[in-house]
Parts: structure tokens; C-alpha cells; sequence
């Protein structure tokens, strides 16, 4: 488990999030969802260590981090727990997705890559469904390709934690649906702590464990999602109104309520 407590993040001379407490089960996906500016990217930033904390802290275990241990050796020893994909996903480098994929095991590679390595790179290709591009230049997918190339990468890490920031932003739906099984299998049979950014908030309802509702750079709300999605909180969260359905496992699905034209 992560323990959050009383998190406060600056970026750019500005406070972006402030008052997060919260703590984050292992096994379970945790999504964050929120409107445009929120604070969400610079929350999954904070967790991974790319931003320092200007208040509170976050404990994983034995492991630490607060507003005045933030980098050195208390970083390292945080980030060793982690794989982190983030949301801009261009690729500016000549690999292969092979080579992407292997890099995902950087800390523990020699000078000659083992056969033990490419079978297991060869095999989250195959999960992700695009083993068949592993001869491919990188820079030459689409964005949807390359987000399922990353993703591939973050399973060859085996983290404790797993950042993912719009994991399927690029992705039709059937990649979308595929991506987010693989995330709660791999979740699950692991014990991993998932914590991922989504913006199509019936996505999130269906496959999250715990949602965390962020405005403003605070948490409005979190829990699971038939227990805390009403129409209330997402006219709070985004100014919008809607009709809260139920599909036949009881998770909320959340219908915009379009004004009739004239």
C-alpha cells in the first residue's frame, strides 16, 4: 500500500495540488479522472519523484518520500518500485520495438542481451498484441501503436507500481478494452498498486477498483465508482449534466444531457 498524506505539489511557482490523502491498495486499478487542469499529470509526476513535494508525504513500505527527502539516494530507492508511462508517448529515437521493449529491463541488462530477455520482451509484445511489429522502427508507429509498444515496456519492468498517464488516448475501442483487461490481469495476479489517468470516465467506472476525483487540485471525492458517481459530483467536478445509468453489474454509466435543439 501507498500511503498519501496531506500532499501538496508546486510547479512553476504555483500550488497545482494540495490535500491529497488518500491511501492506494496493492491489486486494485485506482484511476484518477478530473477535468483538463486539474492536477492529474502532476499527481502521477509527484508519485513517480519527477516533482518534489512542497508539503506532506508518501510511504511505500520502508521507503519514503516527503518535502525534505525528495532526491539522492531516498529517490533511487523510491523509483526502483515503479514503472511510469507517461502521456506523451513521441519517439524520436532509431530502436526497434524490440529494442523498446528490452529496455524496459535497463537496470538489469549486460552487454549481451540473453535469450531468457527477448523471449520475455517477445511475450509482452504478444499481450499487448503487436508482436507482429517487433522489427519495426518505433519512430514509424502510430501514436495508437506506440502507446501499446510503451505499455509493453512498463510490463517488462515487473513493477510494484504502475503509473499510467491516458494509457489509451490514441486507442480505438477494442484497443482501449484490450489495454485495460491486460492492466487488471496483470494488476491483480501481481499484487501490483495501478494508478491510472482516464478521461472517458465510463472506461474509468468500469475498470477501476477506487476512483479518484480531482478539481482544482484537490479530491473532491474517491471511493468506488457506484458508491460515489451521482450526477451531483460530476456537475461539481465538470460543469456538466448528466444522467447516471446502471449497466447489469450495477457500475455507473454517465450520459450527457443534451439540450433539445429548437
Amino acid at each position: 500500500m501507498i500511503r498519501l498524506e496531506k500532499i501538496a505539489i508546486r510547479h512553476g511557482g504555483q500550488q497545482i495540488v494540495s490535500g491529497i490523502d488518500t491511501s492506494l491498495e496493492a491489486g486494485k486499478i485506482h484511476a484518477v479522472i478530473g477535468p483538463n487542469g486539474a492536477g492529474k499529470t502532476t499527481l502521477l509526476r509527484a508519485l513517480f519523484g519527477d516533482l518534489p513535494l512542497a508539503e506532506g508525504r508518501l510511504t511505500f513500505g520502508d521507503n519514503r518520500l516527503s518535502a525534505a527527502r525528495t532526491s539522492g539516494r531516498a529517490l533511487k530507492a523510491w523509483r526502483e518500485n515503479f514503472a511510469y508511462m507517461p502521456q506523451d508517448t513521441a519517439a524520436d529515437i532509431a530502436l526497434s520495438v524490440l529494442e523498446v521493449v528490452v529496455l524496459g529491463r535497463l537496470g538489469r541488462l549486460s552487454l549481451h542481451i540473453d535469450d531468457e530477455t527477448l523471449d520475455m520482451a517477445m511475450m509482452r509484445l504478444s499481450q499487448a498484441g503487436i508482436a507482429h511489429l517487433a522489427g519495426r522502427d518505433i519512430a514509424s508507429l502510430s501514436g495508437g501503436q506506440r502507446q501499446m509498444a510503451l505499455f509493453a515496456q512498463v510490463l517488462m519492468r515487473e513493477p510494484r507500481i504502475m503509473l499510467l498517464d491516458e494509457p489509451v488516448s490514441a486507442l480505438d475501442l477494442k484497443h482501449q478494452v484490450a489495454l485495460l483487461d491486460l492492466v487488471r490481469r496483470e494488476t491483480r495476479a501481481n499484487g501490483w498498486i495501478t494508478m491510472v489517468v482516464l478521461h472517458d470516465l465510463n472506461l474509468a467506472c468500469q475498470y477501476a477498483d477506487n476512483l479518484l476525483v480531482i478539481a482544482n487540485g484537490t479530491m473532491k471525492a474517491s471511493g468506488e465508482p457506484q458508491s460515489i458517481v451521482t450526477p451531483s459530483l460530476i456537475a461539481q467536478t465538470y460543469g456538466v449534466e448528466v444522467e447516471v445509468l446502471r449497466d447489469r453489474r450495477g457500475q455507473p454509466v454517465i450520459q450527457p444531457l443534451v439540450a433539445e435543439s429548437l
